[in-house]
């Protein structure tokens, strides 16, 4: 099983923290209370597993916590898309791409398109809208690479100290 890299300088803290990411990658009660039901299979109460949770999400040892759909059954769409973007002005154009709710992932690549994010919308048409947008903000082409095909991939990250 991969393993979850933690940030240099960042500890899990304990073996609750690396068991809440080991056991809630997958399989999340679907429930009245699901946060609730999962505490339980940790051996934790409600209270105690949010607050993990949030300290995780705050220590940037987790990006993200909650669910993955396929968007498209629900009437959306995404896109992965790039832009190449000056040294120069790389914090700024982050900040302008990032400010955007269609974005959902954006990442720094060494690559002549050197930054790459998600653009997620609630309708196929949002997503030509985002990137105009970005093209309007930035001033700076965004080059979109939509899905030709889905594979499901199942990936779990092991948790390490």
């Amino acid at each position: 099983m991969p393993e979850l890299d933690v940030p240099q300088g960042h500890s899990l803290g304990s073996a609750v923290d690396r068991q809440i990411i080991d056991k809630l990658q997958g399989g999340f009660p679907l429930c009245e209370r699901p946060y609730a039901a999962a505490a339980e299979q940790l051996g934790i109460d409600e209270e105690e597993l949010l607050a993990r949770l949030r300290r995780l999400l705050d220590a940037k040892v987790l990006t993200r916590f909650g669910p993955m759909v396929q968007i498209e059954r629900m009437g959306g769409a995404f896109v992965l898309a790039a832009l190449a973007v000056p040294e120069a002005r790389y914090d700024e154009v982050t900040a302008l791409v990032n400010a955007l709710p269609q974005v959902a992932h954006n990442y720094r690549r060494e690559h002549a398109l050197n930054m790459w994010f998600v653009l997620a919308t609630e309708t196929p048409s949002g997503i030509a809208e985002a990137i105009a947008r970005i093209e309007r903000d930035t001033g700076l082409p965004v080059y979109a690479f939509p899905k030709e095909r889905e594979y499901f991939v199942e990936m779990k990250l092991a948790a390490r100290t």
